[in-house]
């Protein structure tokens, strides 16, 4: 009962991000896909953890038999079989010099309109398509290779290339083709970043038998730079979850590293007069110069001496927030920051 409740609270805090991500800004990114992509991410990660699809399907409450057909529903198009919903959609429009919304409706009338309109908002908004138009009578076509590659030195401070790169440093190795699948991006798209990240140095390519695989031994967005935010949001995030992870598997690593892997939390009620405000409220930059002296350190030793084949990657997180408080009619303390259900 513990587990399903901090299941259930995890999952609504997860949602309260990804409202905030989606409205950043005044976006208003489409999030149509997105019940169908957490079903199949986490039946894949289940499956991964050497559960079988039998218990997997017990785990979301329906039977065998259901569970494959939901799974591979998601997985592909229902109405272009061996292909996502994505690329179906794509590769459609590539076929006509223009196509009709309502053209693209009855291609894909077996899949979720709703799906399908995100789908094409989506590509509209990453400049693979162009819209001209309202209603079903909306066409669209395929944007050239030029007009690819001007929208692309346009918006070359996107943070694309940063968010790549963060993906890589976290979960790398990774292969290219995953990269591709989690940011649903085009190959053009794709091969510029990596062009330039790998010349740069910050991401490299290595050749395996079974497939192109990328990773980073370093990444780091300057706290000035507040342009790429989705990198380190992304950072944040994993570097959260890669430690929660790591704590509840205390038997992955050696037990002289038991009091070396955790975190805590600490909450100060301060205020202005307060005698350690100031103190508290230089916690965070604090802890950035100490640690980045200790990682130019690491850095200048590990340039001369070369790192081994065996080792640690330490990786250690602070985020720090304040939430102004008021007092209410009642005289009590009132955090300002809105309540959710």
């Amino acid at each position: 009962m513990k587990i399903q409740l901090l299941i259930d609270s995890i999952v609504q805090q997860t949602t309260v991000l990804i409202a905030k991500l989606a409205t950043a800004g005044g976006a208003r990114s489409p999030l149509a896909h997105i019940a169908n992509q957490v079903m199949v991410e986490l039946a894949s990660e289940l499956e991964s953890q050497g559960l079988s699809r039998k218990v997997t399907a017990d785990m979301f409450g329906i039977s065998l038999r259901s569970y494959r057909r939901r799974v591979q529903r998601m997985r592909e198009s229902s109405s272009v079989r061996g292909r996502t919903l994505w690329e179906a959609v794509l590769e459609f429009v590539k076929q006509g010099s223009l196509v009709t919304r309502r053209q693209v409706f009855d291609r894909f009338c077996r899949d979720e309109e709703e799906h399908v309109r995100g789908i094409l908002h989506d590509l509209v908004e990453s400049g693979l398509l162009f819209c001209s138009g309202a209603g079903l009578d909306g066409v669209y076509r395929l944007a050239t290779e030029q007009e690819l590659k001007t929208i692309y030195e346009l918006d070359g401070q996107s943070g694309l290339e940063e968010l790549i790169w963060s993906i890589v440093f976290c979960r790398g190795p990774i292969l290219r083709d995953r990269v591709a699948e989690i940011g649903a991006l085009s190959e053009d798209a794709l091969d510029k970043a990596l062009r330039n990240l790998t010349e740069t140095g910050r991401i490299n390519v290595e050749q395996r038998d079974d497939g192109v695989y990328l990773f980073s031994d370093r990444f780091l967005i300057e706290q000035s730079d507040e342009k790429n935010w989705e990198a380190s949001v992304y950072d944040h995030f994993h570097a959260v979850v890669r430690t929660i992870c790591n704590r509840l598997e205390p038997g992955i690593c050696d037990s002289r590293f038991r009091d070396s892997i955790g975190g805590s939390t600490y909450t100060f009620d301060v205020g202005p007069g307060h005698p350690h405000e100031k103190e508290v409220l230089s916690l965070l930059r604090d802890f950035r110069e100490r640690c980045g002296g200790i990682r130019q350190r690491v850095s200048v030793y590990n340039q001369q001496h070369g790192l081994c084949d065996v080792g640690e990657n330490v990786v250690v997180y602070i985020g720090q927030s304040v939430i102004p408080r008021e007092k209410n009619s009642n005289g009590d303390d009132l955090c300002i920051e809105k309540e959710r259900a």
